[in-house]
């Protein structure tokens, strides 16, 4: 069977070699997007461009100015542009900056004013049969997957495919079939387990996954935030009432993957656009709502018409980059053992998490290829050879 084509992704780093406009990353954003070849996109097109507006306190997401410049040249090819995310961050995204004003176009919640503009998909995976997939993205003819990458405490990395997968559904299924989806794999067996057994079990786990009710004999673990330290298990010996596998945490991973297939199928290949910025990449998701201290050094943008492709560029980038450790938050126990093979983010949230899971499967549902060309845009080695304009910083009208 022949080797997939290797798929284009394009990268503008955050470093410039010249001190210009042209050489700044501004300018960078504004090519790799352009690359992408924007003629697929015809006149009066309705583009969606998902994102994550962010939460509360949660300012780490992709800035307005670099929406606004996407919006523009979507604009220029004369179709209509709106950002859309889920109903919480649209009613509240005024207070990081993001309104119709400075995007320049409307933001739209992504399941309606009420999160019931659903239609109801098949799903089919790991006990999940439906799924109910957000109706704005039904009615858009272009997708513009617009992502701030960074950790992930549920699947350990947050890029292109969970912004669609998990954004681009109703609460009930982001809450109830998402986030609950590692139950399919049983992993308690109540028969063995004693209260006074599984109340040891309880007190075994530092990070509190683990909760038990007595009058219900119900052992629960919350496994998004499981790191996998294998307290529990080791607490468990002799009684073997305990099951946690890699199994349950591919789960996640693999419904994402499908969640993703099922909202790049209602667009035309042609009209699916991957924009992944690798900038204030922090250890959870942005959907936590408040501030946190980037564990990535920033690295630059992404663009391709790959989804696989691009989420496997962001996730090489950041594995060659490594962790800012001395900015990694002392809530996390991070395996920094050097002798152990693990990106980034499974040092953060634990080796089951392995990022890479979600992308493998994508690549099995068809959805693109891991093998990609990364072409650089705009080198600071050769914006260092480039002459700068001369003249004053300040060329607008001023006081003075």
């Amino acid at each position: 069977m022949p080797m997939p084509e290797p798929a284009t992704v394009y990268f503008g780093s955050v470093q410039h070699g010249a001190k210009a406009a042209f050489a700044s990353f501004a300018a960078k954003v504004d090519e790799v997007f352009r690359r992408l070849d924007l003629s697929t996109i015809d006149k009066k097109d309705k583009v969606a461009i998902k994102m994550h507006l962010g939460f509360r306190d949660g300012y780490q997401t992709v800035p307005v100015f670099f929406v606004r410049r996407i919006v523009k040249a979507i604009k220029e090819r004369g179709a209509f542009p709106f950002v859309t995310d889920n109903p919480t961050s649209v009613y509240n995204a005024v207070a990081r900056g993001y309104t119709q004003e400075t995007c320049g176009c409307p933001i739209i919640p992504i399941t309606g004013v009420k999160d019931g503009y659903v239609e109801r998909v098949d799903a089919g995976l790991h006990g999940v049969e439906s799924m109910d997939l957000a109706g704005v993205l039904r009615d858009a003819d272009v997708l513009v997957d617009l992502t701030h990458v960074k950790g992930h405490n549920s699947c350990g990395f947050g890029g292109a495919i969970k912004n669609i997968a998990i954004g681009g559904y109703a609460a009930n299924t982001r809450w109830k079939k998402y986030h609950t989806v590692y139950s399919h794999v049983p992993y308690w067996d109540p028969d063995k387990c004693t209260p006074e057994h599984a109340k040891r079990l309880v007190d075994s786990c530092p990070y509190n996954c683990i909760k038990y009710d007595e009058g219900r004999h119900s052992l629960t673990i919350v496994f998004d935030v499981c790191n996998q330290c294998m307290k529990c298990i080791r607490a468990d010996e002799g009684v073997g009432c305990l099951d946690i596998r890699q199994e349950h945490f591919s789960a996640f991973q693999e419904l994402m993957a499908v969640g993703a297939k099922i909202v790049l199928d209602t667009f035309d290949e042609d009209k699916r656009f991957f924009v992944s910025f690798l900038t204030e990449i922090t250890a959870l998701c942005d959907c936590w709502g408040f501030g946190q201290p980037c564990v990535v050094n920033d690295i630059g943008v992404l663009s391709s018409r790959d989804i696989v492709a691009i989420e496997q560029a962001s996730l090489d980038l950041i594995a060659k980059e490594g962790l800012i450790e001395k900015n990694i938050p002392p809530f996390l126990r991070t395996n920094l053992d050097p002798h152990m093979d693990l990106h980034p983010f499974q040092r953060l949230h634990g080796p089951m998490k392995d990022p890479h899971i979600a992308v493998r499967y994508a690549e099995k549902l068809g959805l693109g290829t891991t093998e990609y060309e990364l072409v650089e845009i705009l080198r600071p080695e050769e914006t260092l050879k480039m002459k700068p304009p001369e003249g004053i910083s300040e060329t607008e009208p001023s006081f003075f």
